[in-house]
C-alpha cells in the first residue's frame, strides 16, 4: 500500500507523458511550427531519454536503493515539465520532453523492483497489473481532460498545471519511498553495471520475448499517445476536443484491459498463453482498420478500444520476464525489459512520424495514410508473434 500511495501519483504522470501529444498535436505544431515528422521525434524524445536511462536506473536500484534513484531523477524531470510548457522551438522542446523522461524513468522499475522484493512472486503479475491499471489514470487525463483544458488555458498553460503536479508527486515520492531490507550477503553477487548486464544479455528466453516486447506495447502506445488524435481529425472530421473524447475512450479500454489481464494472469498463471491471445486480437484490430477505418467514426472508436484493450500486455510481459531473472538481478533485469519496451516505443513514434510525412508526401490522402500504416502495425506484431510462440513459458526445473 505504501508502494501505491509514494508512487502512483508519480506513474500516473508518467503514463500521462507519455500519451498527451495525440491530443494537442495541432496546437503545438502551430506554435513550434513543425510537422508530423517532427512532432514524432517530439514524442520520441521522451522515450529516447527513459529507455536510456534503463541502465543506470537498474543498477542504481540494485546497489543504491528506490528512495535515492527516484528522488533525483524526479527532480531533474520537474525541471524538464516546466521547460516543456515553456518551449520556444522544436529544440527546447524536445530537451524538455528529454529530462521529463528521465524523471519518469524510475517510478515504474522502483515500484516493480519494490513488488518483487516485498511480495509474494506469485502475486507479482497482479500487483503489476494493479498498478498499471490505476496508473492508466494517466492515459485518461491526457485525452479529454487535457483537450478541455488546452481549450481553455492553452497548451502551454494546460502544460504548466501539469508541471506543477510533477513537482508535487516528486515531493510526495521524496517523502515516502522507503528501501527495502537488505538482502543477505550471499544472495547479492557484486556485479556492476556491465557486468550485470552481461548476465542478463546470457539469459537465452530474453531472446525470444525480446521481439514482441519491443513492439507491442510501442505499437499501442504510438497510436494512443500519438495518431488517434490525428486520424479522428483529418479521417473524420472531429475537432480538438472531440479527438480528445475519442483518445479517452481508447485509455479507459487500456485501463480495463491492463485489469482484466492482470486478473486473467492471478487466475491462470499463464503468462504466455494470455500474452499471445491479446497479441492476435490486436493483429485483427490493426487488420480492421486498415481495412474499415475510413468507414465510420464508431467502428473506428470501436477498433482502436478494442487495440488498447487486447493490446496492453504490459505488465503481463514483464510478469513473464520476470520469471527468468536471479534475485540479485531483478532491478537491472527488469529495467533491462523496460529499456526494449520503451526503446521500442522510441523507435515506433519517431518511425511512424516520418512514415506518415512520406506518404504524405507522395500525395496520398489521410485515409490512405493511416491505412499503410495500420497494415505496417499488424505486420510488425504478427512477425514478432513468431518469435515469441517459441518461448519457454517458464524456466526449465
Amino acid at each position: 500500500m505504501t508502494v501505491f500511495i509514494a508512487l502512483l501519483p508519480a506513474y500516473i504522470l508518467s503514463i500521462f507523458y507519455r500519451s498527451f501529444l495525440s491530443v494537442v498535436a495541432g496546437p503545438v505544431m502551430a506554435d513550434l511550427r513543425i510537422g508530423p515528422a517532427e512532432l514524432g521525434l517530439l514524442g520520441a524524445a521522451w522515450f529516447i531519454a527513459f529507455a536510456l536511462a534503463q541502465f543506470p536506473v537498474g543498477w542504481a536500484l540494485d546497489r543504491l536503493g528506490p528512495r535515492r534513484t527516484v528522488s533525483v531523477a524526479m527532480a531533474i524531470g520537474s525541471a524538464g515539465a516546466f521547460l516543456f510548457a515553456q518551449a520556444g522551438s522544436a529544440l527546447s522542446g524536445g530537451i524538455g520532453m528529454a529530462l521529463v523522461g528521465i524523471g519518469c524513468s524510475p517510478i515504474f522499475m522502483s515500484s516493480l523492483f519494490l513488488f518483487a522484493r516485498t511480495a509474494d512472486p506469485a502475486r507479482f503479475g497482479l500487483l503489476t497489473s494493479l498498478f498499471i491499471g490505476l496508473g492508466s489514470l494517466g492515459n485518461l487525463g491526457g485525452a479529454a481532460p487535457l483537450a478541455i483544458a488546452a481549450a481553455h488555458l492553452g497548451w502551454r498553460g494546460a502544460m504548466t498545471a501539469m508541471a506543477v503536479c510533477f513537482l508535487a508527486a516528486t515531493v510526495l515520492a521524496i517523502a515516502l519511498v522507503r528501501d527495502p531490507p537488505p538482502r543477505p550477503a550471499s544472495q547479492k553477487p557484486d556485479e556492476g553495471l556491465w557486468q550485470g548486464l552481461a548476465s542478463i544479455l546470457a539469459l537465452r528466453p530474453l531472446w525470444l520475448l525480446a521481439p514482441l516486447t519491443i513492439t507491442a506495447y510501442a505499437i499501442v502506445a504510438t497510436a494512443r499517445g500519438l495518431w488517434i488524435a490525428p486520424f479522428m481529425t483529418q479521417v473524420h472530421g472531429f475537432d480538438a476536443v472531440w479527438s480528445g473524447h475519442a483518445a479517452t475512450i481508447m485509455a479507459l479500454a487500456m485501463t480495463i484491459g491492463a485489469f482484466v489481464y492482470g486478473w486473467l494472469e492471478n487466475r491462470m498463471g499463464q503468462a504466455k498463453a494470455i500474452v499471445a491471445g491479446g497479441t492476435v486480437v490486436t493483429i485483427l484490430g490493426y487488420v480492421l482498420l486498415a481495412l474499415m477505418g475510413e468507414r465510420s467514426h464508431l467502428l473506428s472508436v470501436a477498433l482502436f478500444s478494442l487495440v488498447g484493450a487486447a493490446g496492453f500486455t504490459y505488465a503481463i510481459q514483464m510478469a513473464h520476464a520476470r520469471l527468468f531473472f536471479p534475485e540479485h538481478l531483478i532491478g537491472r533485469g527488469m529495467t533491462f525489459v523496460n529499456f526494449l519496451f520503451i526503446a521500442g516505443a522510441a523507435a515506433v513514434q519517431s518511425g511512424s512520424g516520418w512514415f506518415i510525412a512520406q506518404q504524405r508526401a507522395a500525395g496520398l490522402d489521410a485515409a490512405t495514410t493511416f491505412a499503410h500504416l495500420h497494415w505496417a502495425f499488424a505486420a510488425l506484431l504478427a512477425v514478432s508473434l513468431v518469435v515469441y510462440v517459441f518461448a519457454p513459458a517458464r524456466p526449465k526445473g
